[in-house]
């Protein structure tokens, strides 16, 4: 993503755009290696958190310290997936529902880390949950597609209204995509629910990094993590909670 933004950059400098001399780096291409030696890591070396047991969480080879956050988004990622498993019952919708946890999954840690969610998950996602409520998924096909709609408006909206009031951007393009993207799988009825139960977090929690680690207001925070959350807890008890806010 960064050598397409610099190519980018260079062309709307009307330069000559930057020769790429990076190797393919993605999911397949190189092989997983120790962060302190590069040396390859062996398939029985990288299973989930039984090899990281094994060696102590350390690198075979160089001894260095494998951080803990391997284990534990694996251990993180398995309990949600056997969670859904129990809760939908084997079957097609337990199966989409996983595969919607694994993309929520990956895009919290990103953002985490980076402040973006790549278009490369967040744009497969809504495809994906369209597909998947053409035949019987989790919502009807209109309500799924009025939910990448709604969802993308919705911050899209907001995004814009914050900029004419305060010339600012407040968020970023990718949260419209995510958001999107989870109308696809849940429909619009769950876009307030998300909305509000991110929004809630959020503020809660940015409130408090920001006075307890003392960050200062200005500084950003990503938004798409607790999105994310809210996703999975809507996907979950998302009828309930519909239910309990009518009532009140």
């Amino acid at each position: 993503m960064e050598t397409a933004f610099r190519s980018e950059c260079a062309l709307l400098d009307q330069e000559e755009p930057p020769v790429i001399t990076s190797p393919r780096y993605n999911l397949v291409t190189p092989r997983s290696c120790c962060p302190g030696c590069n040396a390859p890591i062996a398939g029985y070396d990288n299973i989930p958190l039984l090899s990281w047991l094994v060696l102590g969480g350390k690198c075979r080879h160089c001894k260095t310290a494998i951080s803990i956050r391997y284990p534990s988004v694996e251990l993180i990622t398995a309990a949600l997936s056997a969670g859904l498993a129990l809760h939908f019952g084997w079957g097609w919708i337990a199966a989409g529902s996983i595969v919607f946890c694994w993309f929520l999954v990956a895009l919290f840690w990103i953002d985490v880390d980076t402040y973006l969610l790549p278009d490369d998950l967040t744009l497969p996602l809504l495809w994906l949950g369209l597909l998947f409520n053409l035949y019987g998924g989790l919502v009807s096909l209109p309500h799924a597609v009025i939910g990448a709609v709604a969802g993308y408006l919705s911050l899209w909206s907001v995004y814009w209204l914050f900029k004419l009031l305060t010339g600012k951007e407040g968020m970023g393009y990718g949260d419209f995509k995510l958001l999107a993207a989870i109308g696809a799988w849940l429909g619009w009825q769950s876009l307030p629910i998300v909305i509000l139960l991110s929004s809630l977090v959020g503020a809660v929690l940015g409130i408090a990094l920001t006075l307890l680690a003392k960050r200062g207001w200005s500084k950003p925070l990503p938004f798409g993590p607790y999105l994310a959350l809210a996703a999975l807890i809507a996907l979950v008890w998302g009828e309930q909670l519909q239910q309990m806010i009518w009532r009140i």
